[in-house]
Order: C-alpha cells, then sequence, then structure tokens
C-alpha cells in the first residue's frame, strides 16, 4: 500500500520481482501487496500487525489514527509474516459491520466530513490523512444521532420525497385521462367531418384514427412506467424511513448515522429521478379539419393533423382567505463573530424548527434553531451573501453578488460546510430552486436566468419591456415570481419567460415567499407591510402592518408562522428575526 503519490515505480516494482531467488527469505510490505506492489519491508508495527515499507513506515508516523502505535525497525521487526489486526480500533462497535466498496475485506469506521464519505482504515491511511481531512472514528461522533435534529430533518425529507413521487402519479394519472378523453373527442370530430365527404375518405380516414390510437397506447404506456417507478421508488423511501425509525427506537446510533448519511445521498439521487419523472410530454390533442378537402381532397394526402396543447396540471392558485395575525416574538441572531450590526437579506425554511440565513453586513450565513430561538452555527464567507434557496433538504444556494457567484453549501450533522461555486456572467441578486432548476435574478442588464445543478443556462428571460430592478424571486410548477422594486410591482412569468400575471400598487417591494395554498407573500419596504397577493396575481392584502421596514420573509406552513427581517439601521430591529402567527 504505497500513499498516494508515492507509489512505487514501475523500473522498482520489475527490479524487486527480478529477485526471485531470494523470495522465500525477504519480508515483504503487507498493504502494499495488498495493493499489487512488492516492496521489501522497512519495518513492523505492532498493534496492526503488519510489515510496512520505507513509504508505509513514514506515514504510519504521521497519521493521527496510527501515530502512537509501536513501530519496529528493520533490525527488530519479525523474520516472517504476521497476522494483521483486523482493525486500527480494536475496541470496535458491533454495529459497524458495513465493508467498504473500495476495500472489501475492511470494515468501515470512519467518517469525513469534507468528503462526507465512509472510511475504513486503509481509506484513512492513503486517501483522507489528518493533514488535509477532518476524519471521525463513527463510534465517537454517533452518540447525539438519536432522536437529533439531523434524523429527524432526513426523516422529513425522506416522507416529502415520497410525497413528491405519490403527486407526480397523481398529476400523471390525471393528464393521462385528459389526453385520452382528448383523444376521444378527436375521433369523434374525425367522423363527422367525414360524414361531409365521400366514400374516397375511408383510408384517410383510418389513418388519422390509427394515429390518435397510437397516441393512447403510448399514453398508457407512458403512465403504466410513471406508476411503477413512482411505487416502487416510494417503496423503496419507505422502507428507508421505516428502518431510520426502528435505528431510532433501537438506540443503534452507528447503524442509523449511517443509514441517514446513506438515506441522505438516496434523496439527492431522488431529486434527479423527480424532475426526470416530472418532465413529460403528454399532450392534449384537437382535431383540426381540412376544409379544403371538400373540393381538393383528390390531390390531398391528408385528412388532417393531431395538434397538441400542453395540459394545465398545476391547481388553480387559491383566493386570498382572511387570517388572523398575531406577534409571536423575535429571534435574536447577532452573535459573537459579527463585527457589524445584522442586515438579513435572505431567509429559507429548511425544516420546520431550523432556518438558514444571509447576515449581509457579516459576510455570513447563518442556521437559526426556532426551537432553542438561537443561531445554531454560522459560516463565515469571503464576500457578502444576498439571498439563499434550499436546494434539497441538505444543501443551499447562495448569491455572492460582488463575487458574481452562486455558493453551494451542505449540512452535515447540523453544521453548514462550504461546497462547489457556480460562476455567473453578472451580479447575481434573488435566487430561487424548483425541482433541480435554479432562478437567478440580474439587475445589469436586467433578466432572469435559468440554470442547472452544474451551472448550466437553460434559459435566459430578457427583461426588457418587463423588469427594471428584478430584486427577489420564489417560484413554484408553473409560475416564477418576481419583486421589482423600480416598477413598483409583483410579475408572474411562466418557465418560458411569458408574462402571465402582474400586482401593481406597492411603493417597494422587496422579499417575497409562497405560502402553501398558493399566494404569495411579499414584504413592502416603504409602506412597513406584508401583503398576501393570490397566486395569479390579480387581487392582494395586507396581512401585516405597523413594521419596521420590512426586508426578507419566509413562509412555514407547518406551524403557520411568518418570519421577516427589518433594515432600519437601529440595531433593536435589525438584529432579529420577527415571528408571527398567521391562521
Amino acid at each position: 500500500m504505497a500513499v498516494s503519490g508515492k507509489r512505487a515505480s514501475k523500473q522498482f516494482s520489475s527490479s524487486t520481482t527480478s529477485m526471485a531467488s531470494d523470495e522465500d527469505l525477504q519480508v515483504y510490505c503487507q498493504p502494499c501487496d495488498e495493493e499489487g506492489t512488492r516492496l521489501p519491508a522497512h519495518g513492523y508495527c505492532t498493534d496492526c500487525k503488519e510489515h510496512l515499507c520505507n513509504t508505509c513506515f513514514t506515514a504510519h508516523r504521521v497519521n493521527k489514527f496510527t501515530k502512537k502505535h509501536t513501530l519496529l525497525d528493520a533490525a527488530s521487526m519479525p523474520k516472517v509474516l504476521q497476522q494483521p489486526s483486523s482493525s486500527l480500533h480494536t475496541g470496535l462497535s458491533d454495529d459497524l459491520t458495513l465493508p467498504c466498496c473500495k476495500h472489501p475485506k475492511e470494515i468501515i469506521k470512519f467518517y469525513c466530513c469534507d468528503h462526507t464519505e465512509f472510511l475504513c482504515s486503509v481509506c484513512v491511511t492513503l486517501e483522507h490523512q489528518a493533514s488535509s481531512c477532518k476524519v471521525n472514528y463513527i463510534p465517537d461522533i454517533s452518540g447525539d444521532i438519536i432522536d437529533s435534529k439531523e434524523y429527524q430533518v432526513i426523516l422529513n425529507a425522506l416522507n416529502t420525497t415520497s410525497d413528491k413521487f405519490q403527486q407526480i402519479l397523481k398529476d400523471v394519472k390525471n393528464m393521462t385521462h385528459k389526453s385520452n378523453s382528448s383523444v376521444k373527442d378527436v375521433i369523434g370530430d374525425i367522423k363527422k367531418f367525414r360524414q361531409e365527404i365521400n366514400q374516397r375518405l375511408d383510408e384517410l380516414e383510418r389513418q388519422v384514427e390509427d394515429a390518435a390510437k397510437v397516441i393512447e397506447q403510448e399514453n398508457n404506456k407512458h403512465l403504466q412506467a410513471v406508476e411503477t417507478a413512482c411505487e416502487d421508488i416510494t417503496k423503496s423511501l419507505k422502507k428507508s424511513s421505516d428502518k431510520v425509525k426502528q435505528l431510532n427506537r433501537s438506540k443503534q446510533a452507528d447503524k442509523l448515522f449511517i443509514d441517514l448519511k446513506l438515506a441522505e445521498k438516496t434523496i439527492k439521487d431522488m431529486e434527479g429521478k423527480l424532475l426526470k419523472l416530472s418532465s413529460n410530454d403528454i399532450k392534449e390533442h384537437n382535431f383540426q379539419s381540412n376544409d379544403v378537402m371538400l373540393n381538393l381532397f383528390k390531390t390531398e394526402k391528408s385528412l388532417g393533423t393531431l395538434t397538441q396543447k400542453a395540459l394545465n396540471t398545476e391547481c388553480q392558485p387559491e383566493q386570498i382567505k382572511s387570517r388572523q395575525s398575531s406577534h409571536v416574538g423575535n429571534i435574536c441572531v447577532k452573535t459573537l463573530k459579527d463585527i457589524c450590526r445584522c442586515w438579513i437579506t435572505g431567509i429559507t425554511l429548511l425544516s420546520p424548527d431550523l432556518l438558514v440565513i444571509t447576515d449581509y453586513n457579516n459576510n455570513a450565513v447563518k442556521m437559526v434553531d426556532t426551537s432553542s430561538q438561537s443561531v445554531s452555527d454560522q459560516l463565515q464567507l469571503d464576500s457578502r451573501p444576498f439571498d439563499i434557496t434550499r436546494v434539497t433538504s441538505t444543501e443551499l444556494a447562495v448569491t455572492l453578488t460582488d463575487k458574481q457567484t452562486i455558493q453551494f453549501i451542505s449540512i452535515s450533522s447540523n453544521k453548514l460546510i462550504k461546497k462547489h461555486t457556480v460562476k455567473v456572467d453578472e451580479e447575481c441578486h434573488g435566487i430561487s430552486c424548483y425541482q433541480g432548476k435554479l432562478v437567478v435574478s440580474f439587475l445589469n442588464p436586467a433578466k432572469l436566468q435559468i440554470f442547472d445543478m452544474n451551472g448550466t443556462v437553460l434559459t435566459t428571460i430578457d427583461g426588457k419591456n418587463i423588469f427594471k430592478y428584478p430584486w427577489y424571486i420564489t417560484c413554484n410548477r408553473s409560475s416564477i415570481y418576481v419583486s421589482d422594486r423600480s416598477v413598483k410591482t409583483v410579475t408572474r412569468l411562466n418557465w418560458q419567460g411569458d408574462v402571465i400575471g402582474s400586482y401593481s400598487g406597492m411603493s417597494d417591494p422587496k422579499g417575497i415567499s409562497l405560502s402553501d395554498d398558493g399566494t404569495v407573500f411579499v414584504c413592502d419596504n416603504m409602506r412597513n407591510v406584508i401583503e398576501e397577493i393570490s397566486g395569479d396575481c390579480s387581487t392582494g392584502k395586507v396581512v401585516l402592518q405597523d413594521l419596521k421596514r420590512p426586508r426578507a420573509v419566509c413562509w412555514c406552513g407547518e406551524k403557520k408562522k411568518l418570519y421577516y427581517s427589518s433594515y432600519t439601521g437601529d440595531a433593536k430591529y435589525d438584529n432579529f428575526l420577527h415571528i408571527h402567527n398567521l391562521s
């Protein structure tokens, strides 16, 4: 086992293997021998019971898990091979039984926080040494996983993901029913049209009917495939959910830790499948008759065409209902790490008990525990974060305006961890995510761009004649909502960039958040109110008034709470998240 970057060269390996006559007398490095390279032993570890070459011997001394082991030099080491120990830790937990995917003979015992990977002892020695990685022994960090927030977040995410697949199945069934119904109407129209022309059209009639029936067959085939996929995935997610529940009840912390991390990766994988299954080309059809055929059917080769129209599966937004409001309290988000008064420019909901906010003035992203009403973690950035959105249950995306960058952040063990970045071509401001697509607003020039998770631009929506200052964004399956402080509107667009609604009459619309019933909450900074507007942007109603310059807003449907921030220049308002019940 040569340490990465120090593997023996082919010339050296050849020279050692040429010593065939001395092979039986020579003791070789056991880790390297397992990796396919035979090198003479330079020493021996009495804890691991392994002979080591010069490279492995040196690495053994510096690795934090082996540097306290007792090492023997070449003169003192045994001259015959010893049986290696199965683990660097003799007190191995009974729960640790999962084999390493890279080294099947080794058991997973460690977790790398930097790479979010499970490791065996060989992985630690070769690829995740203490100088470059933060590696923890699983039994040392799993003690608090039982009934933890991470357990609750991932369990909720499993259930939410399962619900999404069930919703997709419901939508596809609905679309298929509509499409099949339209096909039947098409056939009826064909027959009515057929009665106006002579027997010459029989063959053409059958051709169009066959085309309609092929569409029906393809619809049913697609439905069956989606139904099978959704049911299989739902069963798998339920199995995973039941397993983590059982492990939690039985207090098997190590297994629960591993299964939660595996479930976390599964959920990320499911986001891609969710996007793929929700994207379909099922269309409703009309039959357009060819009136020219009445006089020219002898020269025509088609009875008519089947045209497609997109099915609208989004539920019609509910109109604004009357709400009772009450002020619950405030959460101080000022910490000892902060050097300035807070300016909370973005808020997103991670779970009913966890919010994540951007503090523009302090270059920080903060996790806020609404149960304890405190900041539970703070991640310092090298630029000012403007807006934030939840990508998955364990991943966030933040706009860094000054650096023209989108910063991705992961959440592991209730800690915020910087991940990769995506460079954009202008100063980015508002950001929102829906099913693997990021919508980002830009001010100069005014535009929206839709990205995939790799930063590839899928669509650019030119803001000319639409926006002047697109500030904040939120979106759902059918709509993108944009607040514009210059034209003083909230604009509703479809995903193709067409304007399908607009709400005006506001003074300074800023932060924006969707409710669970399809309405939109908007902060009007100058009027000191938060308005709720209908999903079609036709009507609006003030739900909170006499506020202090509301800036960013976030709705929690499960708890019926509205969280918002202020920016007044006064620390007694700006350093707090303000909470109202809305029922």
